[in-house]
């Protein structure tokens, strides 16, 4: 059975819009009224906005909530190169171009999370806060090397005959059976894409094995910053821990009981919960209009 919040979150009205980015058109979905103070939701890898559907339409009530397609991801363009600093501008770009008031928070999950960590360590004056979620750090260096083994590894990327064959064989990866059906359902149908031969997914494969944050490159920056990790997520809780440690988080790191690495498809409204815990704690209101029972 769907829930009525569900689907009142994807019944929302909503705006798009596209800003180019270092000549990559960058495309973003928006709840809620310009000119409001803003939230912007980084989808991870392979993931894209549509991740966020039921998610950001319940802080509309009081902001800006925005959820974009980063470069290689999506509907956005495709690009030679990816990477954090890149797709970090990106989010930037995008809270400008949407009509967000004021600095906006960022909350990003898996790589969106370290994407959301550069853009504290390399814009934190210009943001309201950002809210790592499940993201995992590489232990060292990537080096070119590792970078040609993924890529090549995933460069064919799956094709399927038709667009109900691959939506039938969509599944998040990993996998551990506690997503809602109906929210994997409207990521299914949310993730295809027609190209010359069939149906493939919405993302380009060389967008893997980009390099990506290490432990060392972790400072306080110059805006708040939370961590959020799944009880059975992927990054160990030392690792959290010594993220928490080396980004100066005054707020404790908040664990979600009961699901796996995918928080937003496994337990939803803890993860709406734990973000209001988190905004209320950098004594950010959330939205006024929503109230518990309407979520």
């Amino acid at each position: 059975m769907i829930p009525s919040w569900f689907r009142d979150a994807l019944a929302h009205p909503v705006d798009t819009g596209e800003v180019t980015v270092a000549g990559v058109p960058i495309r973003y979905r928006a709840w809620g009224a310009a000119g409001r103070p803003g939230i912007v939701f980084v989808h991870g890898g392979a993931a894209h906005s549509r991740w966020w559907d039921h998610i950001a339409p319940l802080y509309a009530g009081g902001h800006r909530a925005v959820a974009l397609d980063l470069s290689g991801h999506g509907d956005s363009g495709h690009a030679p190169r990816y990477g954090h600093d890149t797709w970090a501008e990106q989010v930037l770009a995008v809270a400008a171009d949407a009509g967000i008031t004021g600095p906006p928070v960022l909350v990003g999950h898996s790589m969106g999370g370290l994407v959301c960590l550069r853009a504290a360590l390399s814009y934190g004056p210009e943001l309201g806060g950002v809210v790592s979620v499940d993201s995992v750090l590489r232990e060292e260096a990537d080096t070119p090397a590792h970078v040609a083994r993924r890529q090549e590894a995933l460069r064919r990327p799956r094709l399927y005959p038709t667009r109900e064959e691959a939506v039938a064989r969509f599944h998040p990866i990993p996998e551990v059976g506690r997503a809602h059906r109906f929210v994997v359902d409207h990521l299914a149908e949310t993730s295809v894409r027609a190209v010359e031969g069939g149906w493939t997914w919405k993302f380009d494969p060389l967008l893997f094995g980009q390099p990506r944050l290490t432990m060392e490159e972790l400072f306080p920056p110059d805006c708040p910053v939370a961590l959020m990790r799944a009880g059975d997520g992927l990054p160990p809780p030392e690792m959290t821990a010594a993220m928490h440690r080396r980004l100066g988080v005054s707020l404790p790191v908040v664990e979600i009981a009961d699901c796996g690495h995918h928080v937003m498809l496994d337990q939803p409204l803890s993860f709406v919960a734990a973000l209001d815990g988190v905004f209320a704690g950098w004594g950010l209101s959330t939205t006024p209009a929503r109230t518990d029972q309407e979520v």
